[in-house]
């Protein structure tokens, strides 16, 4: 880890380039024992579900014969809603136990469970009955009901901060590696004849008993409330957990995304067999062929979650995610209106190889499939961040229930979305127009979510900013508190710094800006959405001053941080003007911490006034051809007492050094 030499103090380098090596990578989690276990723990529980769900839907679809009484239209999103039933039956039972007790225990037990499980959902298969079948569905479900609170839970507990967000993406990486694995060899094995579904009992059989053993290696994770009272009645302890889920206006908002993401891929995934079937004339290797396509595109997306993040909870992918899930789910619509009116409902239906180089329809094939995998690439990025913004913003004695709450709201999401399914097939959509309206209605609600937490867009604004513009190095971050008031100051040398700032700071920021500027048309809505504070002097809008005073004041009490520039304007020389008083004053009414803050290497850049005004000559990529460096340097917090102008411009001047 690289150190500035100017000053003696331990600060944190974050760069798109370098290694930190005070977090493990990760890929290197999976060589460690508080981490390897659970993964693949998690990682034969997820392949399991899918072995089960998938043999079990892919026979009442293509040997409805079989099972008497079942409508293989609507039999896949059937066996979805009795899978999803649990979740929201029992999952804040399942949250208290996993608050109340060592989460290494209950993962024990809930393996031990899915052996039993096995065992009853084996009978169905052997006997083809449908009824234990639907049985072993629902008990599945209410296994990974109870696995996923402690699933969420034991993650922040075992990781550090800069871990977190890598954790997350190899957890759902492999998850859906899981549910590839899982769904190739439920789709073969179902399609193996009379012998089929004896064989697929014992290979769900055999992964329970796998899974058992590899949770006993999962280390100790002790309980953060174990003098809790459990509450057996799941619907008061269901509106108990939104309840508490709603105290963080951000992280309920943040299930709201989860749960429309499971809305959206529930829809798709339960789909693909009768789109393979009916509009692709594929047969189950084709059904395979597009869950697998999807699940690489989904641990993509996972795994590349980091490397945009550079290891944060970078919540700025989040919109970036959405939007590509709506134009692929439209363009998908567009592909399958591409294929020849022969290419589905033939006599015949068409395997894996013959769907990919065979067909006549092959171009549009590879239009459908690579649709398919980048939608599930960006959802990948849609989910990650929100999961690890979730976890750490959650308190960790009720952490789990707030899992729960999300897994709740999940469930009731995706039972809509089969029912809505069912509902649209009813008044005769297709399955491409049913994947265009989803993909419309991610649009919307999209929209809905970033205009009530407009902390969503800016820092996608920050994120597409850096990412296009700049390399950023952020040196110290860690000294703006992690809980708590706190006030921030920096130079001021663009119209982008408090969208840089703001894009590396691990917690929101109210800034204080000029009244001009806060008012400006087209971006008002926006700063007054993300909480911003405009100011003008005392002398020319006395009443605006002390408003914003107020303003100031009130989201100190509140615990908030706020940041300031106290040069009072953009430099036109790139060197620092006086600093004014007026964080000196806020410090005197408010006794908090003043975290001195410098950027250097904006200035000369197209948002500076290098030129006289900015925005006049071209980006710096366009104009030099290179990806320009600045840095965000951070330092110690000071005390309170005895700040004035003087200090802090000292402060940030050697912070800033003679880079501009």
């Amino acid at each position: 880890m690289k150190r500035e030499k100017a000053r003696s103090i331990d600060r944190t380098t974050v760069d798109l380039g370098e290694t930190d090596m005070s977090h493990t990578s990760q890929f290197g989690l999976l060589r460690q024992r508080r981490f390897a276990p659970f993964f693949w723990t998690q990682f034969f529980g997820a392949a399991n579900d899918n072995v089960f769900k998938v043999a079990f839907t892919a026979l009442v679809t293509y040997q409805t014969a079989l099972f008497a009484g079942v409508d293989a239209k609507t039999a896949a999103f059937v066996i979805s809603a009795i899978f999803i039933l649990p979740f929201v039956l029992f999952s804040a039972t399942s949250g208290q136990l996993s608050d109340k007790f060592d989460k290494s225990r209950v993962m024990r037990f809930v393996k031990s469970l899915e052996i039993a499980i096995m065992l009853l959902g084996g009978a169905g298969f052997l006997l083809h009955d449908v009824w234990l079948l639907y049985a072993g569905t629902f008990m599945m479900g209410v296994h990974s009901t109870l696995f996923g609170p402690v699933k969420y839970a034991y993650l922040p507990q075992q990781l550090n901060e800069r871990e977190l967000v890598g954790g997350n993406g190899m957890i759902e990486m492999g998850t859906f590696v899981a549910i590839l694995i899982g769904t190739i060899v439920g789709g073969e094995l179902a399609d193996l004849g009379s012998n089929g579904p004896a064989i697929v009992a014992g290979v769900c059989l055999g992964i329970a008993v796998v899974g058992r053993i590899v949770v006993s290696f999962v280390p100790a994770a002790p309980s953060d409330q174990p003098d809790l009272a459990i509450n057996w009645n799941p619907f008061t302890e269901t509106w108990r957990n939104l309840k508490l889920a709603k105290r963080d206006r951000a992280v309920f908002l943040s299930l709201l995304g989860i749960s429309w993401l499971w809305f959206f891929g529930a829809t798709f995934l339960t789909s693909f067999f009768n789109f393979a079937k009916d509009v692709l004339g594929g047969d189950p290797q084709v059904v395979t062929l597009l869950l697998a396509i999807f699940s690489i595109g989904i641990g993509s997306g996972s795994l590349l979650c980091e490397k945009l993040s550079r290891g944060k909870v970078e919540i700025g992918l989040v919109p970036f995610g959405s939007i590509g899930m709506t134009v692929f789910a439209v363009d998908l619509w567009f592909a399958s209106h591409a294929l020849h009116p022969a290419g589905a409902g033939g006599a015949s239906l068409v395997g894996a190889i013959a769907f990919v180089i065979g067909s006549a329809d092959r171009l549009a094939h590879w239009h459908v499939m690579i649709d398919l995998f980048l939608l599930a690439l960006f959802g990948g990025l849609y989910s990650v961040p929100l999961y690890a913004m979730i976890q750490s913003r959650s308190a960790p004695s009720h952490r789990a229930r707030i899992i729960a709450a999300n897994n709740i709201l999940n469930s009731l999401f995706m039972i809509v979305s089969s029912l809505m399914a069912i509902a649209l097939f009813s008044f005769g959509f297709t399955i491409p127009e049913l994947f265009l309206t989803v993909g419309l209605l991610n649009a919307v609600v999209a929209a809905y979510i970033y205009s009530l937490v407009p902390e969503f867009l800016m820092r996608f604004l920050a994120w597409l900013l850096v990412s296009t513009f700049y390399r950023i190095r952020t040196t110290g971050i860690e000294h703006i508190p992690a809980e708590g008031p706190a006030l921030l100051v920096c130079n001021h040398v663009s119209f982008v710094d408090a969208v840089i700032v703001m894009g590396e700071s691990p917690r929101p920021i109210r800034f204080v800006m000029d009244l001009g500027i806060f008012k400006a048309p087209v971006l008002a809505w926006l700063f007054k959405a993300v909480g911003a504070i405009g100011i003008a002097s005392a002398k020319t809008d006395p009443a605006t001053f002390a408003k914003a005073n107020a303003l100031i004041d009130g989201a100190l009490r509140d615990g908030e941080l706020v940041c300031i520039f106290p040069e009072g304007r953009i430099t036109d020389t790139g060197e620092l003007y006086p600093f004014r008083q007026g964080a000196a004053r806020i410090v005197e009414r408010n006794a908090v911490p003043v975290v001195p803050m410098a950027l250097r290497g904006l200035w000369g850049s197209w948002f500076s006034r290098k030129s006289g005004r900015a925005f006049r000559t071209l980006p710096r990529p366009l104009k030099e051809g290179l990806v320009s460096r600045l840095e965000l340097m951070v330092g110690r917090a000071l005390p309170p007492a005895g700040v004035d102008a003087a200090m802090l411009q000292a402060e940030v001047a050697e912070l800033r050094g003679a880079v501009r």
